[in-house]
């Protein structure tokens, strides 16, 4: 398995809480940063650390236009690609609001640098998003597609990849706790999926604390038991569990 995931969830929750962002504002420009510790990093419900604990780490640049790009990182477990310790990904998208409406697009390119040489692992992706607040909550609907790649199979031609899926999110008023839901659908049986298309889903929690965001969540899929082995632990990264995360923003 390989890891892709603003996650895209990188940029969504995937089983870890979503960090707020300090800010450094220009005229034109607002930069953003985090680094966190999550004790399994999950993409798309799948376990890309090998069920260890993982660091990330992101920043991103946004114009006043709406235009921004950004980097997210994470460390990750040798089985994921080709050997990778590391999974690098780079974001250029467009963002703006229109009637209360929050829309958000782009392209996303997953990078493992350390995989062996020779080995197809880097693809990328196409994202987007609609968010909208309904009352104390937020709703948000997305896609992300890979085209039709080398790196998404093992042999034979070239696979594409279509990820559909709605996240639902609400602030405690007056509190620093948060909490949401995640719910995905991989529609192709590509190598990102094993194979075999399936739902990965999630429940969360989060508490701010200044520039810190502590969260806790549970993550699962309906993939059979076993179903996604990592060989060297024997451990199935598709099992349900439950992720611990500390994000701190700069």
């Amino acid at each position: 398995m390989r890891a892709s995931m603003i996650g895209l969830s990188a940029l969504a929750l995937v089983a870890s809480a979503a960090p707020a962002l300090a800010q450094e504002e220009t005229k034109e420009f607002t930069l953003t940063g985090s680094a966190a510790l999550v004790s399994d990093y999950r993409f798309r419900g799948i376990s890309q650390s090998g069920k260890r604990i993982a660091a990330q780490a992101s920043a991103t640049l946004t114009h006043s236009s709406g235009f921004y790009g950004s980097f997210w990182a994470s460390s990750i477990d040798d089985y994921v690609a080709a050997g990778a310790d590391a999974e690098l990904d780079l974001i250029a998208g467009y963002s703006t609001t229109l009637s209360g409406l929050t829309l958000d697009g782009g392209v996303l390119y997953y990078v493992y640098p350390s995989a062996a040489k020779g080995v197809n692992t880097d693809f990328f992706e196409l994202y987007g998003s609609v968010k909208a607040p309904v009352g104390p909550a937020t709703l948000k609907a997305g896609f992300a597609y890979a085209p039709k790649q080398k790196a998404l199979t093992l042999t034979g031609p070239k696979l594409d990849n279509l990820y559909l899926y709605t996240d639902a999110s609400f602030a405690v008023p007056e509190t620093p706790f948060a909490v949401s839901a995640h719910l995905g659908y991989s529609k192709d049986q590509s190598f990102l999926t094993g194979g075999k298309k399936y739902l990965d889903w999630n429940l969360g929690a989060t508490y701010t604390w200044g520039a810190a965001t502590f969260g806790v969540s549970y993550v699962d899929t309906d993939f059979p038991k076993g179903y996604i082995v990592n060989p060297a632990s024997g451990k199935d990264m598709a099992k349900a569990g439950v992720v611990l995360s500390a994000t701190y923003a700069f």
